[in-house]
């Protein structure tokens, strides 16, 4: 995916910056940390004032999925994490060394040892046909990987396995060494072999973390009690009898998800698209959940993130309030990896309500090298992070044309949003990056979740949607999304339509029909416009409209044309709103009234005189758009799926798994996930992603594998695109 760097430096999504050479001890790092500060701020300033007038890049987007590999013992009906990854990608880099541009898939290591991450060979762009490329890509990646495993072994897409610091876990087995000083973990559950081996960064930063801390990672989850459970949980800590214990970075970091990165045309929209989408991503987090249990316990939490909160939390007793104030700077609320805390637009300002603390030294530095209060304010509060990894090679920089230092606490800050200045010398743009989805089991699945995403952000470029909502609210829906069974049971705070979005998105479908007059376009009920049937002339229903509709650009302009206008209302083409006809005024609704709690049917389906619906929303989008008929096959399906998840008649992974352990003939009502149960749990997952296990609970009655995915733009389709001045940017 864009952005990424070539295999000799690589940089793993969920890690940050990965730079090679030799890694510093901590006494060391420590001594350099104002070091990397000061010139990571100098470098941040150098490179804001080098691109902050770019213009014009097209949207071009990408996801990142996580894997682990699984090992199955048939005999004695065991399933356990396989610590082949550096074997794994060595051989699946070869590609990528002999034909770095011509490649389908890249490959990067991850925390574990039992992990890898795959993106697309290159990004996808601003055409619609776009969207069927994805579920083929991602089938390609996991056939790719496949490939080179052992009969039984097997690559997963689950964001947690279920026995990750259970006895024995570890395929060769590994024994964790808590009172080995030579140990980077020191955890009682989670042995060093289970960290990648491949590169010094992520064991350095395991034992780096911990001593920052001054102990040991604490992450605490409450034990799902059943009729049985056994309390205290074995190493419960003392008075907690009903807390599952993880003590080690590996339990968050060892679990995998789901992102995506999007190209904006300049800062602006980019800034804009960082904050209309941070209020989504505890809703997102809800509808994704994927990872109720965890060292084998059934657990309270149905979502990774906390877990990851925990795993990386370096904060000292000082820091978090545990302690006064004497060697450390700042009370610090949360972790390095946590939700947002602050917004970045002009308009977001106004719902930055929560205290931000903020290195005020860094932020003087900024305001004076020519940042703005809001985005001075964002880096000054990343730069409150000293630097937990630093390489010898790596400390002395020119300013001027490096980065590293900047990247360095940049990459380390892990937020539900990644705002992303462009790499120097480079044709990539101003990008933001979408980070709470959980990984879903089926590539069906999460190309449904990364194609809605996408057209999210259209819709809120085109609309001119504004969905900003306290970062107190968001912070409370960010614990709300991960409690069981959140998808069908809670509520979360989310901002009401106002009049102005209701007109727009009316304004733009009246328009699009008026446009189309007739044309195969996308509508509601999934069938293709034109001839009243998806089965007429294959060729007619596949020719674009000739204003260019069958592109999406970068500042949600649907018509094909470079006068900004976004279907109509006038939206300017640099992703600012524009005065009256914007959603920003809040002028339709008292401040007090804009927010309501709503639940996630609500949110996605819509609920009248409140909001229309997230997928209404995007449904109205796609009817100005020309679409190919089996893009619109493969979009209509993704829509079907998250309409029926958000309306609960389809379950999430994390309430799926559940159901699977607690019908399971060997569970006994005692919280514990057994070795057996997780075998039989694992092998299910196994047939759903190979489309042999058919889960209608899960995935609906099948109508997911009609999907028309392919892995390339039919060359007529690409023709006519062509033609009409589509063709696909390179």
């Amino acid at each position: 995916m864009f952005g990424r760097q070539p295999i000799r430096s690589r940089s793993g999504q969920n890690m940050g910056l990965l730079s090679e050479g030799s890694p510093l001890s901590w006494e060391e790092t420590k001594a350099l940390a104002d070091h990397v500060r000061e010139h990571g701020v100098n470098q941040f300033i150098n490179l804001y004032h080098r691109l902050k007038d770019r213009q014009g890049d097209i949207l071009k987007w990408g996801d990142e999925v996580e894997y682990i590999i699984v090992k199955f013992d048939d005999e004695q009906k065991v399933a356990r994490v396989a610590l082949r990854a550096q074997d794994l990608l060595a051989q699946l880099n070869e590609k990528e060394l002999a034909d770095p541009k011509g490649v389908k898939s890249l490959w990067r290591p991850e925390y574990g040892a039992y992990m890898i991450e795959g993106t697309p060979g290159k990004p996808f762009g601003g055409l619609m046909a776009h969207f069927n490329l994805v579920e083929a890509n991602m089938r390609y990646r996991r056939e790719e990987v496949t490939e080179l495993l052992a009969k039984d072994e097997c690559v997963m897409s689950i964001t947690n396995f279920p026995r990750l610091g259970a006895s024995n876990f570890t395929h060769p087995l590994a024994q964790p060494r808590p009172e080995d000083p030579l140990s980077s973990a020191r955890s009682l559950y989670f042995p060093d072999e289970a960290i990648f081996p491949g590169h010094p960064r992520f064991k350095t930063l395991t034992r780096n973390i911990r001593k920052r801390r001054g102990e040991k990672v604490s992450i605490k989850l409450k034990v799902f009690k059943d009729t049985k459970t056994k309390l205290p949980v074995e190493g419960a800590p003392p008075g907690e009898p009903d807390v599952v214990l993880l003590d080690a970075m590996g339990f968050g970091m060892g679990c995998c998800c789901l992102q995506l990165t999007f190209q904006a045309c300049n800062i602006t929209e980019a800034r804009r698209l960082y904050d209309q989408l941070a209020p989504l991503c505890p809703i997102m987090l809800a509808l994704t959940a994927a990872s109720p249990i965890y060292r084998g316990y059934l657990t309270e939490s149905d979502c990774r993130w906390n877990v990851i909160s925990s795993s990386v939390d370096c904060r000292t007793e000082e820091e978090r309030g545990l302690a006064p104030l004497d060697k450390q700077k700042f009370r610090i609320a949360k972790s390095r990896y946590d939700s947002i805390d602050s917004y970045l637009s002009p308009e977001g300002a106004k719902y930055n309500d929560v205290p931000l603390t903020y290195d005020e030294k860094v932020y003087q530095r900024l305001v004076e090298g020519g940042i703005d209060h809001l985005l001075a304010q964002h880096v000054a509060h990343l730069f409150i992070r000293d630097t937990v990894s630093l390489f010898s090679e790596k400390v002395h920089q020119n300013d001027n044309e490096d980065t590293d230092h900047f990247e360095n606490i940049q990459s380390t800050n892990w937020q539900t949003m990644r705002f992303k200045p462009p790499p120097p010398n480079s044709s990539i743009g101003w990008r933001v990056e979408f980070r709470p989805c959980e990984a879903q089991i089926s590539d069906f699945e999460n190309a449904a979740i990364v194609c809605f995403v996408v057209l999210l952000t259209r819709v809120i470029l085109s609309y001119q949607l504004n969905f900003l909502t306290p970062i107190s609210k968001v912070d409370e829906n960010m614990q709300t999304a991960q409690k069981r069974d959140a998808c069908r049971k809670e509520k979360f705070w989310f901002r009401k339509s106002s009049k102005t979005t209701e007109q727009r998105a009316a304004k733009a479908q009246a328009q699009a029909q008026a446009q189309t007059n007739g044309k195969a376009t996308f509508n509601g009920n999934g069938l293709a416009n034109g001839n009243g049937s998806e089965n007429g002339d294959q060729e007619e229903q596949q020719q674009p409209l000739t204003n260019g509709s069958a592109k999406m650009n970068g500042h949600g302009n649907t018509n094909g044309t470079t006068n900004g206008t976004t279907n109509g209302t006038n939206g300017s083409s640099n992703g600012s709103s524009n005065g009256a006809d914007s959603d920003h005024t809040d002028t339709d609704d008292e401040e007090n009234e804009l927010f309501q709690l709503l639940s996630i049917n609500e949110i996605f389906n819509g609920k009248p005189n409140v909001f229309p619906g997230l997928v209404p929303l995007i449904r109205s989008y796609l009817q100005s758009m020309e679409v190919d008929t089996d893009t619109h096959c493969t979009i209509e399906q993704y829509l079907r799926f998250i309409q029926k998840r958000a309306a609960g008649e389809l379950i999430t992974t994390a309430t799926w798994m559940r159901e699977q352990v607690l019908s399971h003939p060997d569970y006994k009502q005692d919280s514990v996930v057994s070795e057996r149960i997780n075998y039989d749990l694992l092998k299910r997952i196994q047939g759903i992603q190979e489309g042999k296990q058919v889960e209608p609970a899960l995935l609906g009655q099948g109508y997911h594998s009609k999907t028309k995915t392919k892995d390339f733009i039919p060359p007529a389709l690409q023709k006519q695109l062509a033609k009409n001045g589509c063709c696909e940017e390179k």
